[in-house]
């Protein structure tokens, strides 16, 4: 089982969830940009180890009646899939895929580069001081501290690295 610090640290990980300090010391985590009614992706968090993670649009899970998980029990990797997909369900409208499968081109592993839209749109991906840095041109776009975040951030955007 995870520690309370140990889930909102893998929820802070999340630059696109907005951490709200609630009552008796909870913690929820909301999506701002979901086109849904619902915003709340981690609801109470608490410092015993409960909490919940939305799954209302999700295939597989056992929810409660307001669609929501308990993720006491939850290891690192099934928190962080969890919250992919309840995030993605939220930004989609639709229902998020089944595994959330990170392509082989976001290792951790792999340096930046060019990566490129279908509109022929561009993006730099750097590593400089412990982080990873995306550029559109000179302008700072947005920053990670891991590259598996960052791959997944551009994935999401519809950007590939470019072929060499």
């Amino acid at each position: 089982m995870l520690t309370f610090e140990q889930k909102l640290q893998i929820l802070d990980s999340y630059p696109e969830l907005d951490r709200k300090n609630v009552s008796l010391g909870r913690v929820n985590y909301q999506y701002e940009q979901s086109v849904h009614d619902k915003k709340t992706v981690a609801y109470h968090l608490h410092p015993n180890g409960n909490g919940f993670v939305y799954a209302g649009l999700l295939q597989g899970y056992d929810v409660d009646d307001k669609g929501y998980v308990n993720i006491r029990d939850f290891t690192e990797e099934d928190l962080r899939n969890l919250v992919a997909k309840s995030i993605h369900s939220l930004s989609t409208g639709g229902k998020a895929p089944e595994t959330a499968v990170v392509p082989d081109y976001i290792s951790k592993d792999s340096p930046g580069g060019i990566w490129t839209d279908g509109d022929g749109g561009t993006l730099t991906l750097k590593y400089e001081d412990d982080l990873w840095y995306i550029y559109s041109g000179i302008n700072l776009e947005m920053v990670f501290e891991t590259r598996e975040e960052a791959g997944e951030y551009l994935t999401e955007e519809g950007f590939k690295p470019q072929k060499k």
